[in-house]
């Protein structure tokens, strides 16, 4: 391996997205960038999220979520939903509600309204296989890349070093 992980790891193409939350009138969003479809019937997405964080427990508890797909031009939002810290990362933000009832970021690129069906163990997180339910267009753009993110996230500290 290179001395330099975290930038092969960045190679590896996929967008950033905000995943919306909710169970009961509790709601809260995340900065994600594991998001892959892994089914054509039905249609599936799986996400990779943190047990360790508060969306988690919304996610098992409510079991629905969206995709929010982010712009090129929307790092700021990444950024603001990847913070941890913030007490009420929502605020400030237009949302719409979907079918499921889960949050949808009104600026985003689109979206993906899903209910999870599963869970995987993955290492240090756990994948969240999610069926959509519905899907739409809000904003056409161009999606932001985890690769033009940089060490936002800090992940450059978790690759192992070369021994």
């Amino acid at each position: 391996m290179t001395d330099n992980q975290h930038h092969l790891y960045k190679t590896l193409s996929h967008g950033v997205y905000i995943i919306g939350v909710a169970s009961g009138e509790h709601r809260n969003a995340f900065t994600a960038a594991w998001v892959i479809q892994v089914s054509f019937q039905p249609l599936m997405l799986a996400i990779s999220i943190n047990p360790q964080h508060y969306s988690y427990t919304l996610l098992q508890t409510g079991g629905i979520c969206t995709v929010n797909v982010l712009g090129k031009h929307q790092y700021q939002l990444a950024e603001h939903f990847g913070d941890s810290a913030i007490p009420d990362k929502m605020a400030g933000f237009n949302w719409k509600t979907a079918k499921t009832g889960a949050p949808i970021l009104s600026d985003s690129l689109a979206y993906f309204d899903c209910q999870v069906s599963h869970y995987c163990d993955a290492g240090d997180h756990k994948i969240a296989v999610c069926e959509v339910l519905a899907a739409g267009i809000l904003h056409p753009g161009i999606p932001l890349l985890y690769e033009q993110t940089g060490d936002m996230d800090g992940s450059e500290a978790l690759y192992p070093k070369n021994t």
